[in-house]
């Protein structure tokens, strides 16, 4: 009898630490949301969704502009005579493409270069390049590039000037990079104006139209003429938060 006593006696000790230990387990679980800015992205081109402390964002890297890439007959064609044509135009299977970034970017490890490929997702639906194409700089393709700084060569299209489409020499949102981090238009929506205070990437840290009056470190595209092309780089890198 005594024996059972004892028994119950600490089942009952090992149920309650086992009940404590679950609520301060729930009281430390905090939730992860999309950010904000998600809601800018082109709903028809991209899916982006939450897995674990990631992001997902899943594309059909068509954009929602116009461009002579798309081909003639299309309905988002234009004509640009002044545009040396690469061989692709765009179509709905050579295009898709999906990255998965940290829903909080680590700003805290070393930068990183950018490759050649894609860089990240523009809030169109289409990649982000970097200043680079094939083995040289993008001197011997600028050529190639539409009015909206982008083209297809190989591959997807993508964007590897100031996508002037969605944005064209103000704050607007431009995509976000393989490091998690949200890139902008030349000027900066908490003064209104150019930011003066950007590190080697193009970052800072501010509020920004998404941010409800909280500082995010964020990239803007340097409002500096990239070469012969009479634009800007959307993002030469390095990257800040891997």
């Amino acid at each position: 009898m005594k024996n059972l006593l004892k028994i119950s006696l600490l089942l009952a000790i090992l149920i309650s630490m086992a009940c404590s230990n679950d609520d301060n387990s729930t009281d430390d679980t905090s939730e992860t949301t999309l950010h904000a800015a998600f809601a800018a992205f082109n709903t028809d081109a991209t899916t982006i969704y939450l897995d674990g402390s990631n992001v997902v964002i899943e594309t059909t890297g068509l954009p929602d502009h116009e461009t002579v890439y798309w081909g003639e007959g299309n309905a988002l064609y234009i004509e640009e005579p002044g545009v040396q044509l690469t061989p692709s135009i765009m179509s709905s299977n050579n295009n898709a493409t999906t990255i998965t970034v940290d829903a909080t970017p680590d700003l805290t490890g070393n930068t990183v270069s950018t490759a050649l490929g894609t860089i990240g997702i523009a809030v169109s639906g289409s990649s982000l390049f970097n200043d680079q194409e094939g083995a040289g700089d993008l001197d011997q393709a600028a050529g190639s590039l539409d009015w909206t700084g982008a083209h297809i060569g190989p591959g997807v299209y993508h964007y590897h000037l100031e996508p002037k489409a969605f944005s064209d020499d103000d704050e607007n949102l431009v995509g976000i990079l393989l490091d998690g981090v949200f890139l902008y238009g030349r000027k900066c929506n908490s003064t209104g104006t150019y930011p003066t205070n950007l590190d080697a990437s193009g970052g800072h840290t501010s509020t920004t139209q998404y941010t409800d009056g909280e500082e995010e470190y964020h990239y803007h595209i340097i409002n500096e003429i990239y070469s012969t092309t009479g634009s800007y780089i959307a993002f030469a890198g390095p990257y800040q938060g891997y």
